[in-house]
């Protein structure tokens, strides 16, 4: 777990969750490492976790936008877009 951005409106956390071992002589292969990244927003105080291909192309979209060293408010812009999939309420234990 590694926290990549955190604004006041905005957290981003990226999540690397390596392979599960495979019993020896079991006739599946291994399971492949996957990750993927929760965003928070504070503000709606809802959160999601995104993995796959919309964890793809979210780390393309920021990976694109830092070429142009965006401000705090293009970042947060950016990853507001992804406020509408936030069907989780953010509880805390």
């Amino acid at each position: 777990m590694h926290m990549l951005y955190n604004s006041d409106n905005f957290t981003v956390v990226a999540f690397d969750i390596p392979a599960a071992p495979v019993a020896p002589g079991a006739d599946s292969p291994e399971a492949a490492a996957r990750g993927g990244f929760e965003i928070v927003d504070k503000m709606a105080q809802k959160d999601i976790f995104i993995e796959g291909v919309m964890a793809e192309r979210f780390q393309a979209g920021v990976e694109e936008l830092m070429y142009s060293k965006p401000s705090e408010e293009d970042i947060d812009e950016y990853i507001g877009r992804f406020a509408s999939l936030m069907p989780q309420p953010l509880v805390l234990h």
